[in-house]
């Protein structure tokens, strides 16, 4: 039986990922992210470990995605990769909103939010606030919800048709104050 290398895993793994067998695309990329540490490869094994957090989520393996992804921010922070620390930040906080830690899941994706902006990735920035608003809006911190929200659609450059009309829905209330 031939040995698989980490990029051959990985592909395999987004192969799996895109057929929805999202349990194998985990394993898959957990291999590959074994595989790229072995080698000393320490961005590339946490590349793979967010991937395999990824699928664990669309699992609904939580908590098998929590650990996949833990620590891989401080990896990427590490080495100045600021976009992937965001991005393995909105991850974490996907698990931990999954988990119902729920205050945990709001400083998570605040912090993903924060370095998202800092970076000018205003979409990415949104799609985190959006997830932010709704959790906010869950734990019954209406007005808050209401601003991150609004921050968010406020903040895309170029919005969809989806979020055109969401910009003009949460300005009405502005318009009044006015």
């Amino acid at each position: 039986m031939e040995t698989l290398q980490p990029q051959q895993l990985a592909a395999e793994g987004q192969a799996e990922y895109k057929q929805g067998k999202y349990l194998s695309a985990a394993m898959l990329f957990k291999a590959a992210a074994d595989g790229f540490l072995a080698r000393g490869d320490e961005l590339q094994a946490a590349e793979m470990a967010n991937n395999c957090s990824v699928a664990y989520l669309k699992a609904g393996e939580a908590k098998s995605a929590l650990e996949a992804a833990a620590g891989t921010d401080q990896i990427f922070f590490s080495r100045g990769d600021y976009k992937r620390q965001a991005m393995a930040l909105g991850n974490q906080a996907a698990a931990l909103e999954q988990l119902k830690r729920l205050d945990e899941a709001i400083s998570a994706y605040t912090r993903s939010a924060e370095l998202f902006n800092n970076l000018g990735e205003y979409e990415l920035r949104a799609y985190v606030l959006q997830s932010l608003s709704a959790l906010k809006l869950r734990k019954g911190r209406y007005l808050e919800a209401y601003a991150t929200m609004r921050a968010g659609v406020m903040g895309v450059n170029k919005p969809s048709l989806q979020q055109k009309l969401l910009k003009v829905l949460v300005d009405i209330p502005f318009k009044f104050l006015k």
